[in-house]
C-alpha cells in the first residue's frame, strides 16, 4: 500500500483525481465533522440531512454510498459508521479500516482519498494508526492501493518519520 497525504479542506480536495472518499462517520456526532463534515457543506446538508432521517445512524459496521458530484470532485462519497466516540479504540479502528479495504476493493478503487478513524478527533496517534492500516492491508494484500491520507500538516510529518524509522529499524535488523 502506497500512502501520500492531502490537507483536510476542500480547497485540496478538490483538486484531487481520485473515484472514491471514505471516511468515518461517529453515531454521536451531530452534526457530521471532520471529512465528512466538509462534504455536508459542500453537498447543501445532505448528510445532515440523511442524519434526521436516521438514513445514516454512524452505527459500527454501517456504510453508505452518496453520489460526489457534481458539488464534489470524486465521484463517490463512502460514509463509514463507526460508532460511538467514547467506545472507539484500536480494535474499533482496526475493524472500520479493514470494512474499507473490503468495500474500496469491491468496488475496484485502487486509489481513494481516505479519513482514517479517529484521526481528525485525535482519539487514535497518527503513528499507531498508521501501523494499523499497514498491518491490515497486509492481512488483505490483494495488489498495491494509493489512499491518499486526510490528515493536517503535524499528522503527516508524524506518520512521514515514523515510516522512516520502522525502515531504518528493518535495515539494521537486516
Amino acid at each position: 500500500m502506497e500512502l501520500r497525504f492531502v490537507a483536510p479542506d476542500l480547497a485540496s480536495l478538490d483538486v484531487l483525481d481520485a473515484e472514491v472518499l471514505a471516511c468515518p462517520i461517529w453515531g454521536d456526532a451531530r452534526p457530521a465533522h471532520g471529512v465528512a463534515g466538509l462534504c455536508d457543506w459542500r453537498l447543501g446538508g445532505r448528510i445532515s440531512e440523511l442524519q434526521r432521517r436516521d438514513l445514516v445512524t454512524g452505527e459500527l459496521g454501517e456504510v453508505v454510498m452518496l453520489p460526489g458530484k457534481p458539488r464534489m470532485s470524486l465521484d463517490k462519497l463512502i460514509l463509514f459508521g463507526a460508532g460511538m466516540r467514547g467506545a472507539f479504540d484500536e480494535d474499533v479502528f482496526v475493524e472500520v479500516v479493514n470494512r474499507m479495504l473490503v468495500t474500496l476493493r469491491s468496488l475496484g478503487a485502487r486509489v481513494a482519498v481516505v479519513e482514517l478513524p479517529g484521526r481528525h478527533d485525535n482519539l487514535i496517534r497518527a503513528e499507531a494508526a498508521a501501523d494499523a492500516l499497514l498491518d491490515c492491508a497486509d492481512r488483505d494484500s490483494e495488489g498495491e492501493d494509493l489512499w491518499m491520507l486526510v490528515e493536517r500538516a503535524e499528522g503527516k510529518q508524524q506518520i512521514t518519520q515514523h515510516m522512516i524509522e520502522q525502515r531504518r529499524r528493518v535495515r539494521r535488523a537486516l
